[in-house]
């Protein structure tokens, strides 16, 4: 029941008068085990690669991104997205599910380290085709179910490299089912799936493009991503992929769909993650190099409010220097 009260014996700044009082009625929180930091491997490279949209941001080779890992583990980052960047492409998306593949490497060499650590392996045909589209094309566009014999290819190739999470990111009908399916049919029953459920056409992936190598792609994703305009159709898919075997799904992006993190946390009772995607990243930065805002202010900002509105992980490319921000308080 709400107060009567009102000023003068109401004062609700009594609550704010320190940061000691500030902090003992702090209601969200955030930990660096919440994190997820995504990393870009790219094959035949003998060291890292800036990426000029993504200040801060590298293409790996194998050697660097053991180094980047080790580095986040101290800062008490535990889970990793990975995405490969492989050297050839094709219209099939083959080079995805070698055995010998970038990704795969790398998720060996990151449980060779430390077997506790969280590996995501990111399952999508885009950085893997030479038309950067996230599917198998045809004359009519994207071919959902062709995609999805690929789909669990290179999800199964993944799990057999020892990654604990697998995460179709292509917004492709069936994924979830398809790969829970062959997963199980194998014998990888532990092997979690976690869900780009809800994932906007969203004008914030440019710099991605660049990062995952897909700087050829033309056209748009517009017929198999979520319209920005559409709240219940984000729900009808979150709930579909919960359905079909999903354990955790993710909403991207973050920022501007608060409202849609909180509406599915209500609804369904798994983890939520939210991407705090690479635009969104970008414009902090340049924003803060600017001096406009405060960096590390602006990033801890929009961190609380995602986890405020329901996320309960946070997937971004500033996870290493908030960890380290975050175990310094």
């Amino acid at each position: 029941m709400l107060s009567t009260m009102t000023y003068p014996t109401l004062r609700l700044n009594r609550l704010r008068r320190t940061q000691g009082i500030r902090q003992l009625v702090q209601e969200t929180h955030l930990r660096p085990s919440q994190f997820i930091l995504p990393l870009f491997v790219r094959e035949n490279i003998a060291d890292k690669v800036k990426i000029e949209s993504l200040p801060g941001v590298y293409q790996h080779s194998l050697s660097t991104v053991i180094e980047e890992v080790k580095t986040c583990q101290k800062r008490g980052i535990s889970s990793f997205l990975l995405f490969g960047i492989p050297s050839q492409k094709d219209k099939n998306a083959s080079s995805a599910y070698q055995s010998h593949g970038i990704v795969q490497q790398t998720i060996r060499a990151i449980k060779d380290i430390d077997a506790n650590l969280v590996v995501i392996a990111d399952c999508c045909l885009c950085e893997y085709t030479d038309h950067g589209h996230c599917g198998i094309l045809n004359v009519k566009g994207l071919d959902n179910d062709a995609t999805l014999d690929i789909l669990a290819q290179i999800a199964l190739s993944y799990a057999q490299a020892g990654a604990d999470i697998i995460a179709p990111s292509g917004m492709i009908d069936g994924m979830v089912r398809t790969i829970r399916l062959a997963l199980d049919h194998h014998g990888f029953n532990d092997c979690l799936i976690l869900s780009y459920a809800v994932k906007y056409a969203s004008a914030f992936y440019g710099p991605f493009r660049e990062a995952a190598g897909s700087e050829k792609f033309q056209g748009t994703r517009n017929h198999h991503q979520l319209n920005p305009a559409q709240s219940k159709e984000a729900l009808r898919e979150a709930i579909l992929d919960n359905q079909e075997g999903a354990d955790m799904l993710i909403i991207k992006p973050a920022s501007h769909y608060l409202d849609i993190i909180y509406m599915i946390s209500q609804h369904l009772h798994v983890p939520i993650a939210a991407y705090h995607v690479s635009g969104e990243y970008a414009l902090l930065k340049l924003a803060a190099t600017q001096s406009i805002i405060k960096e590390q202010d602006a990033f801890l900002e929009h961190y609380l409010s995602s986890a405020r509105a329901g996320a309960s992980m946070i997937i971004s490319y500033n996870a290493k220097e908030m960890a380290h921000y975050l175990s310094n308080q």
